[in-house]
């Protein structure tokens, strides 16, 4: 079967207004090298199929359209993605899209793919229909819940003395409350200013967010 093991990210008609905080070099990333043709890549997608020793996968559902994808990635010790594989169940669109994200990530680091995942760069804007929108929203979706499972499966093998928060920084949590004792900050977005954690895949969040509130108590 297609999709299953991991948990999907569904998505509305709406298609969400993703914001950033990333730093403008790893937006730069995002930035195609020369346009790519959507046509060739659904006729001869290079990278269709499972990666059976994947280091992370992700999943969007669309309710709107039915259309699926599942991304799977392979990660080296660098944080480096080598690989990246895609299945899809949808449209053409949809099939070219998740073919041209997967060609875009290999080679970047992980902080990097989450830039790529929280914009639209990446591919030509003129190319994507108004009502198609929503296969571009399905990629970018996926690819951040495949980054989201690897900083997760990261953060509870880490084995340093100091907990790690930001895995797509390599960002610990002394490091945090240090920057947040000394530049008096309050939010998550001051400490991604201060040291860059949450800048990626923002699955430390949460994590932040109890760091704030156990330093805050202690003033």
């Amino acid at each position: 079967m297609l999709l299953r093991g991991i948990s999907c990210n569904f998505v509305h008609e709406t298609t969400p207004n993703y914001t950033t905080n990333t730093k403008s070099e790893f937006l730069s990333k995002a930035q195609p090298p020369k346009l790519v043709n959507l046509r060739d890549h659904f006729l001869n997608p290079p990278n269709v199929g499972e990666l059976a020793d994947a280091d992370a996968a992700g999943e969007a559902g669309s309710l709107s359209c039915g259309g699926m994808l599942r991304l799977s990635l392979r990660i080296d010790e660098a944080l480096k993605v080598v690989d990246a594989r895609f299945q899809a169940i949808g449209c053409s669109l949809l099939t070219a899209s998740a073919s041209i994200l997967t060609e875009t990530v290999k080679g970047e680091t992980i902080a990097e793919a989450a830039a790529i995942a929280q914009s639209t760069a990446w591919i030509e804007p003129d190319a994507v229909p108004p009502d198609k929108t929503g296969c571009i929203t399905l990629c970018r979706d996926a690819l951040l819940s495949a980054i989201q499972h690897f900083s997760d499966t990261r953060r509870e093998e880490w084995n340093g003395d100091d907990p790690l928060i930001c895995s797509c920084f390599g960002v610990s949590e002394r490091t945090i409350e240090r920057e947040i004792k000394v530049k008096n900050l309050s939010t998550i977005a001051e400490v991604t200013n201060a040291c860059n954690a949450g800048a990626g895949c923002r699955s430390c969040y949460s994590l932040i967010t109890d760091i704030l509130d156990a330093v805050s108590s202690k003033q």
